[in-house]
Order: C-alpha cells, then structure tokens, then sequence
C-alpha cells in the first residue's frame, strides 16, 4: 500500500498556535479535501500523525482528540475518501517525561508502516515542521514540508502521479 502520512494541526486543519482543543475549534483547511482527494484518487490511503501535548499538559482529555479525529473522518467520507487510522502522542516532554512515539521520533509512522504494510519507496509525509521531515526520514518516506495553514501539493506537483 502507498500511504500520504499527514501532520494534523498546520496541514489538515487550522493551526492557532496554541493547540486545537475541541471539534468546535477544528477547522479544515480550504483546500485540504479537495487536494487529498486528489492522492485517494490515485490510490493512496492517509494516515495522521501528530503529537498531541495538550493532553499531558492538562488543556484537553484524549476523548476531545478522539471527537476531533472522528468529526475529520466524517467530512473525508463526505469528500469521497477516508482516513485509514489516527495516530497521536498525548505526551509531552516537560509534562510526562520523554516518549518513543513523539515527533521527531518515527514510532507512529513505522507502527503504520508494519500494520498496513505500506510500501515507503512510494509513501510521502506532509508536515509544517522540522520535527515531521525528521520523523518522516527516520522511517524511511520522503517528507514534504509546507507552510503552516498552507496548501498541500498535488501528485503532479511531486511526480507522485
């Protein structure tokens, strides 16, 4: 299977800067679905990936993650395509101590690897961060970085097609 990982806050959804809290705060950027749709058109399956440190920090509980999560599912489904699996760190640093699993560390994106067994030579991760590239290049796929908030590219654009 050929995966388009996906940070979440910054790439699919709005990113205030001081964490995405609750479905009433989680907007979906402009011109997300019609873009990913592009990818699943081709194939493609998406996977989120994102740290999630409010949760360690007290701002939001993981059903407020899962709620977000669940409300993103239901507006790809609508689009024509769906969201294959949710991956998040709810630690933090300062809050829980160090972790495996939070970026730029690449424990969610090689346990999606293993559990869909997607083929990395062909997979592409988009992030807003350094943290993401790095995580993504740890396991293997070939990162994009974008704006933040910005427009994810097309397949064409990267010869993905």
């Amino acid at each position: 299977m050929k995966a388009v990982f996906l940070d979440r806050d910054g790439v699919v959804n709005h990113d205030p800067g001081d964490y995405t809290r609750s479905v009433e705060e989680f907007h979906i950027l402009p011109q997300f679905m019609s873009q990913a749709k592009k990818w699943a058109d081709l194939g493609y399956k998406f996977i989120v990936i994102t740290n999630q440190g409010g949760v360690a920090k007290g701002l939001y509980k993981d059903n407020a993650v899962h709620a977000m999560h669940q409300y993103l599912q239901g507006k790809c489904i609508e689009a024509g395509f769906r969201i294959e699996a949710f991956y998040f760190c709810p630690h933090h640093e300062a809050y829980s101590g160090k972790c495996l699993c939070r970026k730029p560390g690449s424990l969610m994106v090689e346990k999606a690897i293993h559990r869909f067994d997607i083929q990395v030579d062909k997979s592409i991760f988009f992030g807003d961060k350094d943290r993401d590239i790095v995580c993504a290049e740890n396991a293997g796929v070939r990162g994009v970085k974008i704006e933040v908030n910005g427009r994810i590219p097309s397949p064409e654009e990267l010869n993905m097609a």
